[in-house]
């Protein structure tokens, strides 16, 4: 039997009798400095989620994040960053190197959380959600690269994905539009 499948079975049983997590708002990750954060902290707001990568061919993208997150956060609109380095091994950065390399190439002040896997076996959690509820190019789950996006509406619904050439600014109108529901 396959690791994955494994994992799941195991998951399954040990989580006998308890609720599914179902909702974006279920779950939980760990921010930049190792604390953790629920997603309910975001509750009643636009979320887009992106796995970003400090070495990659879209890193300038960050800035074009960072512009949404300030036209945009006090309407409603999180934007939260989470680094991978599963793709080329484009961050292969500690976590305190990458908030830094952000901060200072970027400017970034949106939340940033540590180091996930966006594929396979230890696939966190909220990315195995997410890919559920939104799949990509010919209905695969799996993320194809870095900078791939996730718009969730206030209501905790996964409402699109987008991949990683979609710049921050096309994504602008949606937002919008979520943030006026």
């Amino acid at each position: 039997m396959n690791k994955l499948l494994t994992t799941l079975l195991l998951t399954l049983t040990l989580n006998a009798g308890e609720p599914m997590q179902k909702h974006f708002y279920d779950f939980n990750a760990k921010d930049i400095t190792g604390k953790e954060v629920p997603m309910s902290t975001y509750k009643d707001k636009v979320v887009l989620v992106v796995n970003v990568a400090s070495e990659c061919g879209y890193t300038p993208q960050y800035e074009g994040l960072e512009k949404l997150y300030q036209r945009y956060h006090k309407e409603g609109l999180e934007v939260l960053g989470f680094p991978c380095n599963q793709f080329g091994g484009q961050e292969p950065g500690t976590e305190k190197e990458i908030a830094n390399f952000c901060k200072v190439n970027f400017g970034v002040t949106f939340p940033l959380f540590s180091k996930i896997d966006v594929n396979g076996d230890n696939t966190h959690p909220l990315y195995v959600f997410l890919k559920e509820k939104a799949s990509g190019i010919l209905g695969t789950e799996s993320i194809k690269w870095n900078f791939t996006k996730f718009l969730v509406d206030k209501k905790g619904n996964v409402v699109e994905r987008y991949g990683s050439s979609t710049k921050p600014e096309k994504i602008a109108g949606e937002i919008e539009q979520l943030l006026k529901q």
